[in-house]
């Protein structure tokens, strides 16, 4: 056996699992985007055309949904990344006990976003939870405030959660991109006068700016695919308030065992990170980023 044949062999049983656990499940469920397909009626599954968008779109839970997941991603997005970046500025400098301090900044990421999510759950209780506490105490407020219960509080009680989960993720990545910065551009720069501001605005970020783009486009991403926060916290309420779209796409399956309209919503959300991809990656100008 030659060492193409030998090489193509090894490969097939990769080949197999991208294909029955990557392929098949994406292919079926565009299928069942078509179908009337429930768990608990399974005799009577068929095509039903384009209906279980038209639902979708004439749902006003998807509606709320699809404007939460907006609102998710873009304040999440923006408010990680602002502080991952500070953060990051700030473990690049040399200080005693700075490989402690990143154990204990980045140990965050390494949690399940669900388990985050019960501890924020303790943290938002309005009865016994330790943000409650420290407002009283503090006299910022004179009585306990349902963070999670109350719909004009429980989006932004979410967002504050997930903020504080992925500001690791930028600060990891920004940081590792901060130290490929060589320092001779910064002592050039000092030469010529250069203040910190104008050293991070025409030095660092230019210089990072393909990481920042990469970081960016991947973390809304998987923040908008990501229900488990949502799920750990607020389960979608109160009242679908904390909905997004794939928290209510998880709510067709369980509570419902619709995979019909559940796969509807998937196939609606590929399509919005498609179109969220190509206009990213257009306006961002990435291929030409790192051109320094």
């Amino acid at each position: 056996m030659n060492n193409r044949k030998i090489i193509l062999t090894g490969l097939i049983p990769a080949l197999l699992l991208v294909l029955v656990f990557t392929y098949y499940p994406f292919l079926r469920g565009i299928i069942m985007a078509f179908q009337e397909y429930k768990l608990f009626n399974l005799s009577h599954v068929h095509f039903i055309g384009i209906d279980n968008f038209k639902n979708a779109f004439q749902d006003p839970k998807f509606i709320m949904a699809l404007q939460n997941s907006a609102y998710w991603v873009f304040c999440s997005l923006i408010l990680q990344f602002l502080f991952g970046l500070t953060l990051a500025l700030m473990l690049k400098k040399k200080f005693r006990g700075r490989g402690i301090y990143q154990g204990l900044v980045f140990y965050s990421w390494a949690l399940s976003g669900f388990l985050i999510g019960m501890i924020w759950k303790w943290m938002f209780n309005s009865q016994i939870g330790v943000i409650n506490d420290l407002l009283l105490r503090f006299g910022f407020i004179q009585e306990r405030i349902g963070f999670l219960s109350e719909q004009k509080w429980a989006m932004m009680s979410v967002i504050i959660a997930n903020v504080w989960y992925g500001v690791a993720f930028f600060a990891i990545m920004l940081l590792a991109a901060l130290q490929s910065v060589p320092s001779e551009l910064y002592e050039a720069a000092e030469m010529d006068g250069a203040g910190g501001v104008r050293r991070l605005w025409n030095i660092t970020l230019p210089y990072i700016k393909p990481t920042i783009i990469s970081t960016l486009m991947l973390r809304a991403i998987w923040i908008f695919n990501d229900p488990s926060l949502i799920y750990g916290l607020t389960n979608g309420g109160p009242a679908g308030s904390t909905h997004i779209l794939s928290s209510l796409m998880l709510e067709h399956i369980i509570y419902g065992g619709d995979y019909g309209a559940a796969s509807a919503i998937g196939i609606i959300m590929i399509v919005i990170l498609l179109l969220y991809t190509i206009f990213f990656l257009s306006v961002t100008k990435a291929e030409k980023a790192g051109e320094f």
